[in-house]
This record gives C-alpha cells, structure tokens and sequence, in this order.
C-alpha cells in the first residue's frame, strides 16, 4: 500500500521494492517487527552489532532506518534516490496507508502533542551562572559582569 500511495499518479502501481516500510517476520518466535525508513546517511556505520530478542540475534542493520551506501534497502529501485517515510502527509492521509490496510493491526498511528516546552538542557557557564546568582544574587553577579566587560 506504501508504494501505491507513492506513485505517480497515486494508487496508479505498487513495488514492494519501493515501499517505506519493511517488516521483520520471525517465524520461531512469531514476531513482526516494522522499520519505517528515514533519511540517507553518507556514510557506513562504524559499527556492526547484533541485537538479541528473545533470545534470537538479529543483525544491527536489520533495524536500521537509514538509506546508506552499503545496502539498497530503502532506496528507489527506478532512480536510485533514498526512500523517507513521511507518514503519508504527501498524500493527506488521515493515519498513514500502511496502518490503515494492516490486517493484523500490528500497526498503530497515535498522534503526541508535546507538553510545554522541552527541558532546557543547561551548558557549563549557565551552571556556573546559575550558582553565583543563587549565592551572590543577580545584582552582584550583574555588576561582576559589567566590571568585567568594561576592563
């Protein structure tokens, strides 16, 4: 259904090979696991892990979501270009295709709205800042500064 949503005029064909999603079957433990393709990295990975669920390893790149030179998973077959899933937005879907036609709704769409503004993550001089205003007070931190800069 992805590659159908992605062609050209739309539902106009369908090529798995061309499909932004790639599910993982392991019969042995019967698990489905889904990886939805994201953007092209350059570069290989430095790494080659293996990830172990239950109790059976799978190679790292098996879940990977990158287009990258070392495989062609997630890449146009026709143009070469890397392949992105991008929630079926393109097609103003209201969940994604491959969620909708999922017949085993092993597949969920659940839209997060974000609470507040993200956690401020503090460097070493608002730290340092921080803790001078706390034991000092912002007026003598102020007048520190403004000595300082004028030097």
């Amino acid at each position: 259904m992805c590659s159908a949503v992605h062609s050209s005029p739309i539902y106009s064909g369908t090529n798995p090979e061309k499909s932004r999603i790639r599910v993982t079957f392991d019969p042995a433990n019967n698990l489905y696991m889904p990886v939805l393709a994201s953007g092209y990295t350059p570069a290989e990975c430095a790494g080659r892990y293996t990830c172990t669920l239950k109790e059976k390893k799978y190679p790292e790149c098996a879940f990977c979501r990158a287009s990258c030179p070392s495989r062609d998973l997630f890449v146009d077959p026709d143009s070469g270009l890397p392949l992105k899933c991008d929630m079926c937005e393109e097609a103003e879907l209201a969940e994604p295709a491959c969620v909708k036609v999922c017949i085993n709704d092993a597949l969920t769409y659940e839209e997060r709205e974000e609470e507040g503004e993200p956690a401020k993550i503090w460097g070493e001089l608002e730290v340092g800042l921080d803790s001078l205003i706390k034991k000092y007070g912002v007026k003598a931190v102020e007048e520190t500064i403004t000595t300082l800069a004028s030097d």
